[in-house]
């Protein structure tokens, strides 16, 4: 009869129906101990290399008492002048990283790498990363290491951080020189604090071991030696997205927005070496050329070099660096 339903027809399509969902179920089983295997033994790998790698990092510089931790600093050089090296956001250890930079300073200048809260071989901090903390913690080892005049060479944020420096120590300063530096009116986008819980937890299950693998080599063209390379490589692993990294990435929109008021002194001698084809351009020249206005010295120098100027334009940085020097007495 025509409509008339087959139970054995009907059956037989249950059956397959539960076949297929069982098979799907395995397969999602499956899947999901392979997930959970997989984060494991990313974690587990990335503990034991951890720990296995905090007995062949070096020690180098010397490590200075600073709100009640320690702050590692290196100095290189006897010169007359002495130069004051900050580092770049993130960067894995300011003083091997500015070896090319330092090489170059050194038969000239006394050169001093701090090293901030959460870089290198210095400690982390809970403190808020905001550039008063920033800057107040810096001075302070400047002074444990019982410097009192110098001139102040910042590189990308630390431009930003060096502009209230400068303000609030106009005393101690007698010139500042920007590598590629930030500007205020440069911001950084802001950072949900739900993405830097993501960032952080990527961090602690050891994913930035495993990013850091499958990612180029940063400092493969580079002039390190493979010593210096392996120690970097190291130490990035080590301090990437620490958490006062992660703070501090927290604050850049505020401490970008609360420089925007600030110049540097007018009688502050005041030179810029910045890349010449940075991705923004028409903003990045025009932008550090202003800035160079505030000072009656000021200066821009450009370069065809990457953000990270000092590794690869060292000699070129300091023959004109000198070369203002001598413009300007």
């Amino acid at each position: 009869m025509k409509g008339k339903k087959n139970p054995a027809t009907d059956k037989k399509s249950t059956s397959v129906t539960k076949k297929v969902l069982i098979l799907l179920l395995k397969a999602i089983a499956v899947l999901a101990i392979l997930g959970v295997v997989f984060i494991a033994t990313v974690f587990i790998v990335d503990k034991v290399a951890t720990k296995s790698e905090q007995g062949k990092i070096h020690s180098y510089g010397q490590l200075v008492p600073v709100d009640g931790k320690r702050m590692n600093a290196v100095i290189q050089g006897t010169g007359e002048e002495t130069i004051v090296l900050l580092p770049g956001f993130g960067t894995a250890a300011p003083a091997l990283d500015f070896k090319p930079l330092i090489d170059e300073l050194s038969p000239f200048y006394k050169v001093v790498v701090i090293e901030p809260f959460g870089y290198g071989l210095s400690d982390t901090t809970d403190k808020e990363r905001t550039t008063e903390n920033i800057v107040s913690e810096i001075h302070e080892a400047v002074q444990s290491l019982q410097i009192d005049r110098y001139i102040l060479m910042a590189h990308s944020i630390s431009g930003l951080y060096g502009l209230e420096y400068v303000n609030k120590y106009e005393n101690e300063v007698s010139a500042f020189v920007g590598l590629d530096s930030s500007v205020p009116t440069l911001s950084e986008q802001e950072v949900s604090s739900s993405t830097l819980g993501i960032l952080s937890l990527i961090k602690k299950s050891g994913f930035t071991r495993l990013y850091a693998k499958l990612g180029d080599d940063p400092y493969a063209e580079l002039p390190y030696d493979e010593e210096a390379k392996e120690q970097m490589r190291m130490l990035g692993l080590k301090n990437m997205l620490n958490p006062s990294q992660l703070n501090e990435i927290k604050w850049m929109p505020s401490n970008f927005k609360g420089a925007e008021q600030l110049s540097f002194p007018n009688k502050l001698p005041v030179v810029f070496f910045i890349q010449a084809n940075h991705p923004v351009t028409d903003r990045w020249l025009p932008e550090h050329e202003k800035q160079a206005k505030d000072s009656v010295y000021g200066k821009v120098i450009t370069l065809e070099a990457d953000h990270y100027l000092y590794r690869t334009e060292a000699k070129e940085i300091v023959e004109k660096f000198r070369a203002y020097m001598e413009e300007i007495k």
